[in-house]
């Protein structure tokens, strides 16, 4: 396996389960895919603390305001289903 994926599979390893679950499945689903900017974008929030990163995902906190990061929170929101 890639040693940047196995890297950023690390990462998405949470204290939240909700949070792993979500950021993985985004990780296998559409980082693939994904543009180098949203991958960076992605990447970016793997930085953040749970409880910042929960209240992005279940509509706590405003959306940022840097297009290609409110693009990636929103598809991960939609993991959440």
């Amino acid at each position: 396996m890639d040693t940047h994926l196995s890297r950023l599979r690390w990462h998405c390893r949470r204290g939240m389960k909700e949070l792993d679950v979500v950021l993985t499945r985004y990780l296998e689903v559409d980082y693939p895919q994904a543009s180098a900017s949203e991958r960076r974008a992605f990447e970016s929030l793997l930085e953040m603390q749970d409880p910042d990163l929960y209240c992005y995902l279940v509509g706590r906190a405003a959306l940022p305001e840097d297009p290609e990061t409110a693009h990636v929170l929103k598809k991960l929101a939609q993991h959440r289903h």
